[in-house]
């Protein structure tokens, strides 16, 4: 009977944050002390109301019925704070309820920004005399998308190894002055700052 409770549960959840948004929250758990605090962690380019409602042994928990909280796109936001019996384990299961139908009566919390994937990996390779690579990093460093970045000055191997790329082309390696930007795997070499950037990743 436990069984067939546990797997409800989770095909709820799994259903329910599915459909909701592109991918599903995360929950991720933090000890302190005698607490145990569940976090949401919303990897997603868009805001999200989510709710939880926990069930389990060994821990206490507000009575109060569970309500909507706002999480931000790119965010961690705390749902739940769990009061651990002494010398035990909480054991528990909990039911998640995703909307991007946002309602004013979410409850706003404190959050903390978090990176996400982009929809399309990123690498920045920086020529030797380029003139827009540090405006480009540092406004990719504020926001919330991972990435990564080379400089061909620490690293010239990696100029060996896009030198095929542009074997046949007009532009040619040596004498570009842009950042060097590889979107899943595809170069681009007219990309100077981060609004083109973005324009290009929402292609």
């Amino acid at each position: 009977m436990s069984k067939k409770l546990l797997f409800l549960i989770i095909a709820t959840l799994s259903c329910t944050a599915l459909f909701s948004q592109e991918k599903p929250i995360e929950i991720v758990e933090e000890a302190k002390a005698n607490r145990l605090f569940l976090y949401a962690l919303n990897k997603n380019e868009k805001d999200l109301d989510v709710s939880i409602t926990i069930e389990g042994t060994n821990f206490r928990q507000s009575k109060s019925v569970p309500r909507a909280v706002r999480v931000p796109a790119a965010s961690k936001v705390m749902l739940a704070n769990l009061i651990v019996d002494k010398g035990k384990k909480a054991n528990y299961t909990y039911e998640l309820k995703v909307s991007d139908s946002l309602s004013r009566r979410a409850l706003r919390k404190e959050y903390e920004s978090i990176k996400i994937e982009p929809r399309k990996k990123i690498i920045v390779y920086i020529p030797e005399n380029c003139n827009s690579c540090d405006r480009l990093v540092s406004n990719l460093e504020k926001s919330h998308y991972l990435y990564t970045s080379h400089s061909f000055s620490e690293k010239p191997e990696l100029k060996a190894q896009l030198a095929p790329a542009f074997a046949n082309a007009i532009v040619k390696l040596d004498s570009v002055t842009t950042p060097i930007i590889s979107l899943d795997g595809v170069l681009h070499v007219k990309i100077e700052d981060y609004d083109q950037l973005l324009e290009e990743l929402n292609k």
